[in-house]
This record gives C-alpha cells, structure tokens and sequence, in this order.
C-alpha cells in the first residue's frame, strides 16, 4: 500500500453511499481496508454491476454471512486486529447481529467504531428511513438552495451523503485514530448526514446573523439571486458559470462580455439586478460556449465552461493536474488530495463480492484450514458474479 495512512488497518461492512465512499477514500490514501459484503445474495435487490460500483475501489471484498454465528466469529475476529470498523446500518442492527460496539471494543479497546446514519444513533427519527434530500430538509440546508419563486431544488444526493455524511465520517474516523494512538482507548464515532448537513450550512448562517442573507431563497449574492455569480446558456445551448463576486472580476467579466459598466446598475444595487441580468444573459446568448471562455481566458473575469461528466476528462488543467484517472477502462477521479511525501496510487478496480475471501481472510490471520470450515458451513462465500444491497445496509433504507 502506498500513501499517508499506509500500516491503518479498516474492517468495511459493505453498505451503500456515504459509508462506502469512507471507506474508499481511506483506501485512496492508502489503508488497509477489507470489505466485509453479503454471503447470500438479496432476494430484493436489484442486480448491478460491481465493475460500475465505483465507490468500492481500490479494496478486497470477503463474503460472510453475517447471521451465521461463525460469521460474527471470524468479523469479530478479524476486527481484533483492526484500528477501525465502518458500518452504516440502521442503529440498532449491528447489536442485534452481534457485533456492536460494545463486543467489539471489549475485544479490541484501541478500535474506532465509526457508524454512518442518516438521523443519528439516537432522536425521535432515529430509526425512520430517509435519503440525502430528507436530511438536508431537517437541517435547514435544503430551503436556501433554488431559485427564487420556485420550490427548493434537491443537488443531486452529493451534499448529505457524501458532504455531510462520508466525509464527516472520514473526519470522525481519522480525528478517533489519532485519539486512540495517544491514549490507547477506541471510541465510537456517531456520523449522522443530518448533522453534517447542517454543519455544512454554518457559513450561511453567519451571514444571515449579520444581516447579508435574506430568508427568500434565489435572491442572495451566491444563491442564483446576484446576475454576477449564476449560470448562463449560450448560443449553442451550452452553458457557462459566472462568478466574477469581487469589483475587478465583474469589471473582467464585463470587459470580456463587451458591455460598458457606465452604462449598467451598480454591481451592488439590488434593485438594478433584474435588468442587468437580461443584459448579460442576452450577449451570452450571442455567442456559444467556447466563444466566452476563449475571451475570458486569462482575464480573471471568472467564467468558466459548465463541463458535462464527459468532458470534465478533457479539460486541459484536469489533464495537466491528473484529477481524473482511468482503471480498468472507467474514468474515475483520481485519489485527492495530492501528498508531496507520501504519494498515493492510482486505485484498483471494484472487487465482486467474495472475490478475496481466501486470500483477504489469510492475509489478516484466518487459518486455511478455518477457512475451508467457514466454505463448507456457509458461514463465508467465495464471489458471486453481482453487487448486492440489503434493506439492512445503507443509511436508512
């Protein structure tokens, strides 16, 4: 393993979402992390290919059946010779298969149990289902985000799964390494997309305290209510980001555009907003794309390309940085952030579930022999040839 946290040993409880993508990250940067997925196929799921899953990069998967006694034995076992285990069921079900945090840190005190959830390991909506746009409702994040007169509008599921919820567990997780190594006692580390949502939210509630932000969604300087910090179509019907915020950026901008700023609103007088937005929208509108951010190269005018997924790739400073890589013939961001000491490498590819369980379980100290036992009992599985989900994995679901 290569990167800052190579000799960090994760035991995954394969789930979906923010959990995984935790888990992923860590493996990016270099940790040992096992993933622990379903022995049996769900009756329920829908089947889908672990080549596509990209989340579960760059780890072995072992199947195990976690309602097997001999099942709980070997994650219990192998969970004594963790500095970490990542689960993101439900609260309560991971005690009731046997192995909460109580079990596992009476048998390994240094180990970080990190719990991913959506509501919580406690609060009246505890145990209720939910998705991303759900915990960003109860935050408070999800009203200021939209237009103005319009109902709010969810941002696909990337800011409370993966902004409130995977990464604030990663933060959790890694601040409860650091503790344990000074201390030598593990922790449980309660990571809720609701909080972190929330948490998200802190910078705009400092400016409503202040009296800059208003309650009205879509008429603020950085929620599509400002002309200068929005997106705009183009003549071919691309679309361009506008967020020239600062004087000298909207007097690029305006340059850049052809527009005489003596003959406009102030940037900053709220009641000239209508009218100079239809002035900036009509002269993009003149002209495509790759027409404006050509002219604006180099201007400091802040416009930029709105790149689809595919040509994100492409873009020259995506090339030249090496953001994107490609594994087994998927383009995939590549490992962030960039370490000059410790460099990480590129990731390898999804695993199928079951794909390592000799090999993963060796390597982590189980016997041959109690393998083969595991085989035989049903305790354990080799691959399936499909990545399953449970209704009792994920963050509510």
């Amino acid at each position: 393993m290569s990167g800052p946290l190579s000799g960090l040993r994760v035991v995954e409880i394969a789930g979906m979402g923010p959990a995984p993508f935790a888990a992923m990250v860590l493996a990016d940067l270099g940790a040992d992390v096992l993933r622990v997925d379903r022995a049996q196929p769900s009756r329920t799921a829908l089947p889908r290919d672990p080549r596509t899953d990209l989340l579960n990069r760059g780890r072995p998967s072992v199947a195990l059946d976690l309602k097997h006694p001999q099942g709980v034995k070997t994650l219990l076992t192998l969970t004594e010779r963790a500095d970490v285990l990542i689960e993101g069921f439900r609260p309560g079900v991971a005690e009731r298969l046997g192995f909460g945090p109580e079990v596992c840190l009476e048998r390994n005190p240094r180990l970080v149990y990190g719990r991913m959830t959506g509501w919580g390991q406690d609060g009246p909506l505890a145990s209720d289902p939910g998705h991303d746009i759900n915990y960003l409702a109860v935050s408070g994040v999800l009203s200021v985000l939209g237009r103005a007169n319009a109902p709010a509008t969810p941002p696909a599921n990337l800011l409370g799964d993966f902004g409130g919820g995977g990464m604030l567990l990663l933060v959790g997780v890694l601040s409860a390494v650091l503790a344990a190594r000074s201390s030598g006692e593990g922790q449980v580390v309660d990571a809720a997309m609701v909080d972190g949502s929330a948490l998200l939210g802190t910078f705009v509630r400092g400016f409503m305290a202040e009296g800059s932000w208003g309650p009205e969604r879509g008429t603020n300087t950085m929620d599509t209510g400002a002309p200068f910090y929005d997106v705009f179509v183009a003549s071919d019907g691309k679309e361009v980001a506008v967020g020239a915020l600062e004087a000298p950026f909207y007097s690029a901008l305006l340059e850049v555009l052809g527009l005489d700023e003596a003959e406009l609103p102030p940037q900053r007088d709220r009641a000239g907003w209508t009218g100079l937005r239809k002035r900036i929208a009509d002269r993009i509108a003149s002209a495509p794309r790759d027409h404006w951010v050509a002219r604006a190269a180099g201007t400091g005018a802040c416009l930029s390309p709105v790149l689809s997924m595919d040509e994100a790739p492409e873009h020259p400073h995506n090339v030249a940085r090496r953001t994107f890589v490609e594994v087994a013939g998927i383009t995939q961001p590549a490992p962030a952030p960039r370490f000059g000491g410790t460099p990480t490498a590129v990731p390898t590819p999804p695993a199928v579930p079951g794909e390592h369980t000799r090999t993963a379980l060796a390597r982590w100290g189980i016997p041959e022999a109690h393998i083969d036992h595991l085989l035989d009992v049903g305790a354990a599985a080799v691959a399936t040839h499909r990545t399953e989900r449970t209704e009792e994995h994920g963050h509510g679901l």
